[in-house]
């Protein structure tokens, strides 16, 4: 295929679940053809804003805000607004494509994509939508009626949206962990964390911001003393959020196979050093864990939209490729079952095995082609 230079408009965010997949859409066109130009759209006041002109490219804001499911004043004042707020979204979405004036538009969800997405195709702009999990958003449900493309990251997605629109792509993640580790990353990973090679490790993640339930797991597991620590050390990323409280209980005790950071900054070393991860299941996660053939057990965060990190999560349960504890469970369960995986080195092989072969590694070209087939 020949990558001319094209004018692309992409929009979604809200979390890093949707802003890093469309960065690594726009990283992949640009690469294609360094003379594409392409302009994002946010919502106003999200981590987009952010996070979009930090990766180099250029970001409008929307005055979009998203639907509030927890009752409360504050809330319902929110939710009155929506209306009147999708209307100056639209109104501005279009002003914006009038200028811009773009051969392609391109959502990753999220509901900072609904009134770009609209707009565009009322205006009758070429438009494919990202949808990253196992089941779909409600904006995207939207859109993918009025859109020519949807790209996947699931089998089975024609629930949701027209089949004959659909092309398994997969998520784009970041190419450092879009492989298997080798055994020099292995290595590396052992010095970087000051880790003994010839024992078993355990990963825990909570993302950027922490997770409350996989914390609480580890304190209950320590103060009852470790149980089954023997030949096992753990790297514990514990948030931002939650660093100070979990600096706290930690002091004073005496717990040198543990290693805990608010933030990892080479996951791809943290990935490499462990023999089990530990994680929540939002898309680009799941993606990542494939990629990197990583025997995981998923307790997925019952605090998202449509619970969709247990639909994420139950994809690769249902092919015996990952495990899954429940939220309310993990703090009595997940570090034993997390602690009886790392001593049963065949049932890893085969949740390795499994989640490998799930993988779909070139999610940011397939989506760039469909892109160019549109436009």
């Amino acid at each position: 295929m020949q990558y001319k230079p094209i004018r692309a408009i992409i929009s979604g965010g809200g979390t890093g679940g949707h802003i890093f997949p469309a960065i690594s859409i726009a990283n992949t066109l640009k690469a294609l053809c360094p003379e594409t130009e392409i302009l994002f759209v946010g919502a106003e006041g999200k981590m987009e804003m952010e996070k979009v002109p930090q990766a180099g490219y250029r970001i409008i804001g929307l005055p979009i805000v998203g639907m509030q499911r927890q009752l409360s004043w504050k809330n319902i004042v929110n939710d009155v607004q929506i209306p009147l707020k999708v209307l100056s979204s639209i109104r501005a979405a279009k002003k914006i494509i009038r200028e811009f004036k773009p051969d392609v538009a391109i959502g990753v969800g999220g509901y900072a994509s609904a009134p770009l997405l609209w707009a565009a195709t009322s205006l009758g702009i070429p438009a494919l939508i990202q949808e990253q999990n196992g089941f779909a958003g409600l904006t995207n449900k939207i859109l993918g009626k009025r859109v020519q493309r949807i790209c996947v990251a699931y089998e089975g997605m024609e629930r949701f949206f027209p089949k004959e629109k659909l092309v398994l792509s997969g998520n784009p993640i970041r190419k450092e962990v879009s492989i298997p580790p080798t055994v020099q990353m292995r290595a590396e990973a052992m010095e970087y964390y000051g880790l003994d090679p010839d024992k078993k490790h355990l990963f825990i993640v909570g993302g950027s911001l922490g997770s409350g339930t996989l914390n609480r797991s580890m304190k209950r597991w320590i103060r009852e003393g470790c149980p089954g620590r023997e030949n096992v050390e753990v790297i514990w990323q514990c948030g931002k959020y939650y660093k100070k409280d979990i600096d706290g209980f930690l002091e004073g005790k005496d717990l040198p196979f543990i290693r805990h950071y608010d933030f990892i900054a080479r996951m791809d070393l943290a990935y490499a050093a462990a023999d089990v991860v530990v994680s929540r299941s939002g898309a680009s996660t799941v993606s990542e864990l494939c990629a990197m053939g990583k025997a995981t057990i998923f307790v997925p965060s019952p605090n998202v939209a449509e619970d969709h990190q247990t639909h994420n999560a139950m994809a690769l349960v249902r092919r015996d490729a990952a495990l899954l504890v429940k939220d309310a469970d993990a703090p009595e369960k997940l570090l034993d079952e997390a602690i009886r995986l790392t001593r049963d080195p065949e049932r890893i092989a085969v949740l390795e095995r499994n989640a490998l072969s799930m993988a779909l590694r070139e999610a940011g070209q397939i989506i760039a082609d469909e892109v160019y087939k549109l436009v």
